[in-house]
């Protein structure tokens, strides 16, 4: 597929332009998957609560949860998809109208990446993790993906005594634009998380993830990769997950409000999770969904058309009624901010002195099952 162009992101619209915006453009609730989840990982503290499943039963039940919203899956390089495998996935493709949505390099897993992956000082894992990567992005390329995901999770450290830091951060930077010099026009999304398994990890926060985009494009010397930069796209862009971004206490609309400013935002990782705390990857919506709401606000002043990716662990009941839960949640969500009053939210932020506590009692009605059992609500004097 030809490159997705982001540049609209950026747009920055005068007042009355934005509540047009607003009250025109809808989210478009496009749904993908990641295949691993559709298996029982392993886990430190406990056995797994149903049986491993192999590729061919995973795919078999992403394709009944199409009917619900599913149309793209998601896997990584080289352990969910690969060379061997490509014959299931390219039947499946055919047979469901399910596409693959994006090949991850798998940079965190293997024992020869203890040390890290693109960012090692040690030559041959490092080596590898910039080869790997390059295997992923040809993968993409010739399978019309929309980006390949890097996640660095193994990338990082525990004890922060005497790093060279910069040097980290070059390596990682150099490997990545080596790899994408490789297959010019594969954007990359980068996913940022703070900590776990490193006890630190680099590029951690979602300005960080903006800075290393930054950092990367200014290496890149293909010129298909550079004729694209030139036309104003982004090609290292970034995929934040909702999860990782709580786990940094960071505030999701304002987080996805830095890639949507210089159209950067490939694609969404959608979960819940508590304020720090350790990475649980709960079904979207359960925990502060208060934030989910917000969250989607940006997304549709900014104009965001990407896939929303489902990112879970649903260990206690099936996947698909965990994906069905996860669906729901967001659809009813975007229904919810689909109907405020847009105009008067606009007017609350430009004269917060003349709508002083109105958008919080706003809120408050449009997540109530009955409104009608609280007191009228005075709108704010747009006009005045």
């Amino acid at each position: 597929m030809p490159l997705v162009d982001l540049r609209d992101q950026s747009t920055r619209r005068a007042p009355d332009d934005l509540l047009k915006h607003l009250q025109s453009f809808q989210l478009d609730l496009k749904f993908s998957a990641g295949i691993w989840f559709f298996s029982p990982a392993n886990s430190r503290f406990h056995d797994r609560y149903s049986p491993a499943l192999d590729l061919s039963h995973r795919l078999e039940i992403a394709s009944t949860l199409k009917p619900l919203g599913l149309s793209a899956l998601e896997a990584h390089y080289p352990n969910e998809i690969n060379e061997d495998n490509l014959p299931i996935w390219k039947s499946f493709i055919a047979q469901t109208g399910i596409r693959l949505l994006t090949v991850i390099p798998l940079l965190f897993w293997d024992p020869q990446f203890e040390f890290g992956s693109l960012s090692s000082p040690l030559a041959a894992p490092r080596r590898e993790a910039i080869d790997r990567t390059r295997r992923a992005l040809a993968l993409n390329r010739d399978l019309d993906t929309d980006f390949a995901i890097v996640w660095p999770g193994i990338d990082g450290y525990e004890n922060p005594f005497g790093h060279d830091f910069p040097a980290f951060r070059d390596r990682f930077a150099d490997g990545l634009a080596e790899a994408m010099d490789a297959s010019p026009g594969v954007r990359i999304a980068f996913e940022p998380k703070p900590y776990e398994p490193r006890g630190r990890i680099l590029y951690g926060l979602t300005p960080e993830g903006v800075l290393l985009g930054h950092h990367v494009e200014s290496k890149l010397r293909n010129p298909g990769n550079t004729r694209l930069l030139a036309g104003g796209h982004k090609l290292l862009c970034m995929n934040p997950e909702v999860g990782h971004v709580l786990m940094g206490f960071e505030d999701l609309p304002y987080s996805l409000s830095w890639p949507l400013s210089e159209g950067r935002l490939a694609h969404t990782h959608w979960n819940s999770q508590p304020l720090g705390n350790y990475d649980q990857d709960l079904n979207v919506g359960v925990v502060a969904p208060e934030q989910m709401e917000a969250g989607l606000y940006t997304l549709k002043m900014h104009g965001y058309t990407g896939y929303f990716g489902i990112d879970i662990n649903p260990e206690r009941m099936p996947v698909d009624v965990a994906l069905r839960n996860s669906i729901d949640a967001l659809r009813a969500a975007n229904d919810r901010i689909n109907s405020l009053d847009h105009e008067a939210i606009l007017f609350s932020h430009t004269r917060p002195d003349a709508s002083r506590g109105w958008l919080e009692a706003h809120l408050i009605r449009a997540r109530a099952r009955r409104p009608d059992l609280l007191p009228p609500l005075k709108r704010p004097d747009v006009r005045g």
